[in-house]
């Protein structure tokens, strides 16, 4: 079967050899088995269940969340000449008609169905039709994660997607995720009713993405000196709520940057217009809510940003996961302060959620600020979360720049000793002041300024006794009371440590490497082989022309241009300089329906460039 997949691989998609364990779960649906998959973003999940698809009778039905993820991949496999088509809200009745027609005609290599239009029973007995017939090659549920109550990308109608199984059992299934820790992954298996499936789960490692953080100081000013860096460049910076999101976008934009801001509140059309710009035009900043992000398909966006914490390591891998997804350099950039964690805090015992999912979204928080605060490899933490070993990357913020550490125990005590003495009611900002010995008018107010703690922290400034408290809050020792307005509170662990009977290993605020200085230094920390950004002065001429084409082309069919062609593929292209249809073929991400469409044009523009 393999033959076959192989060759499907090269004609259709131009690609020379699957990668990583693609083969396998390739083979496993061909066999008629069901498969779980974990690979993580641009690790080519969709030809996982797109080329059996293609090989076994019948149709292909993918379940996707999202419009634009569906019409993304139905613009894909169109230009590398497979038939396809989605089916969703977005479509007039005319159309909707029209493409089940062709549905039930068999002219339909892959379908993109949006769960609640799956689920409804006209559609469930258009299946059972097809079925009937062998009309019906497989069902992928992309996005598995969406199944997880759990989860930050939580839809309810995934749960009842076990009725596929049921109604139809049949039918080989693969569930698509590339985000899912132990929790995670065990709640697909059970809803899905996919207990027999084969477990796929390759690296979650993203090597191309250098993680830096940063502790707020001036947030806009660090967040310019950051985009800096990428001038040109497409990016997405994340915000915690709407109004900073567009407080930023028009900020960015009076700054020379073009930004675009998208989330929940803005109306359907601007929503879908921003998208559109972003995808289809190079070097656009998108400022966003998490509302922005899931299967967005753009393969050159050179950095992700956030000005706010994430609640959670999955959402953050996610979130960060969007950038890179060509394989070529890219930056995860992230500024956070003591606040976030007292305002998800708050989010959580606000929400109407169960007492037992309130518990597990408090753990994820914890994790994510550990992951902060710690003196360790950010990729380590990040690979560990998700149960894989690793070894320091040479690739973040802390491999190229280790902080040093210290013995925080005495800081740490007098921190515990002034919220003990405060009635454990206040938050950072006021014990701060009792341990610089600031006499402000709440710290007279309450009579904190007659405390044997007011004055006896002198030895660090204002940043210096923020970044302890956070790392004592990452430690666990400190538990911010979101139903007290984030009042600081010992936890058990804390009485150790007022005791002297543990030692307290603390991180020593430092001002951290400039991304650019870190890669000044990344190779003599052997990262020399991770990949590294095109400056755009290397470009040649002819990969300018080849870039201009293919936006002409974009704009002519209405389509981002990275359908077209990807980046790589233009550079592979000025690489290889073919000089016919067959030489063409041979070029990564060239199948035969590109080049009996744009072969000639391309043929012409590399003998003119030469």
């Amino acid at each position: 079967m393999s033959a076959a997949a192989h060759e499907v691989l090269s004609r259709v998609f131009g690609y020379p050899a699957f990668r990583g364990q693609q083969e396998e779960v390739v083979d496993q649906l061909l066999a008629g088995g069901d498969a779980l998959v974990l690979m993580p973003t641009g690790g080519g999940k969709s030809l996982c269940y797109q080329i059996p698809a293609l090989l076994r009778s019948g149709v292909g039905v993918v379940v996707s969340p999202l419009i634009a993820l569906m019409q993304d991949q139905v613009e894909a496999l169109c230009q590398v000449g497979v038939n396809a088509a989605f089916i969703n809200s977005s479509l007039d009745f005319r159309s909707l008609l029209d493409t089940e027609r062709r549905l039930m005609a068999g002219e339909l290599d892959l379908v993109y169905v949006a769960p609640e239009r799956l689920l409804g029973e006209r559609f469930l007995g258009l299946l059972a039709e097809l079925v009937a017939r062998q009309g019906v090659a497989l069902f992928a549920i992309d996005e598995a994660h969406c199944v997880s109550q759990w989860g930050h990308d939580f839809r309810p109608e995934y749960i009842q997607l076990s009725e596929l199984h049921q109604r139809f059992p049949e039918v080989p299934r693969i569930a698509l995720t590339a985000t899912a820790d132990q929790l995670t992954r065990q709640e697909i298996i059970t809803r899905l009713h996919l207990e027999r499936a084969r477990l796929f789960v390759a690296s979650f490692d993203r090597p191309n993405i250098r993680y830096q953080i940063v502790e707020r100081d001036n947030p806009r000013k660090q967040l310019l000196d950051f985009l800096g860096q990428h001038r040109g460049e497409a990016g997405i910076v994340y915000c915690l709520s709407r109004r900073k999101v567009d407080e930023t976008a028009a900020w960015l934009l009076a700054q020379g940057i073009d930004a675009l801001p998208y989330h929940a509140g803005l109306s359907t059309g601007d929503r879908q217009r921003h998208q559109q710009t972003f995808l289809r035009e190079e070097g656009f900043v998108m400022v966003a809510t998490i509302a922005f992000g899931m299967g967005i398909d753009k393969p050159d966006v050179r950095f992700v940003a956030h000005l706010d914490l994430p609640k959670s390591l999955e959402a953050y891998y996610q979130e960060t996961g969007r950038a890179g997804r060509d394989g070529d350099a890219a930056e995860a950039w992230m500024t956070y302060g003591l606040n976030d964690v007292v305002i998800h805090r708050q989010m959580i015992e606000d929400s109407a959620a169960p007492v037992e999912q309130k518990r597990v979204e408090r753990q994820k928080l914890e994790s994510m600020l550990a992951y902060c605060e710690s003196a360790t490899c950010r990729r380590v933490i990040l690979l560990n979360y998700f149960g894989e070993d690793a070894l320091p990357c040479g690739n973040c913020d802390v491999c190229l720049d280790p902080p040093q550490v210290w013995d925080g125990t005495v800081v740490a005590q007098k921190v515990l000793s002034a919220a003990l003495r405060t009635g454990q009611r206040f938050g950072a900002g006021h014990l701060i002041d009792i341990l610089r010995g600031k006499s402000t008018d709440k710290v007279r107010q309450f009579g904190h300024d007659r405390l044997p703690t007011f004055g006896v922290g002198s030895e660090l400034d204002e940043m210096g006794w923020r970044s302890v408290f956070r790392q004592l809050l990452a430690a666990g020792v400190l538990e911010a009371d979101a139903a007290a307005y984030g009042a600081l509170k010992l936890s058990e662990s804390a009485r150790p440590v007022l005791r002297g009977e543990v030692a307290l290993m603390l991180r020593r605020r430092s001002e951290r490497a400039t991304s650019r200085a870190a890669r000044g230094r990344s190779a003599a920390r052997g990262a020399a082989d991770l990949p590294r950004p095109r400056p755009q002065q290397e470009e040649s001429a002819l990969v300018a022309s080849l870039r201009q084409w293919r936006s002409a082309k974009a704009r002519e069919q209405g389509v981002p241009a990275y359908l077209i062609l990807h980046d790589r593929t233009l550079f592979e292209i000025a690489a290889a300089l073919p000089a016919s249809p067959q030489a063409l073929l041979a070029v990564p991400g060239i199948g035969l329906a590109k080049v009996q469409r744009y072969g000639d044009e391309l043929l012409a523009l590399v003998a003119g460039g030469e």
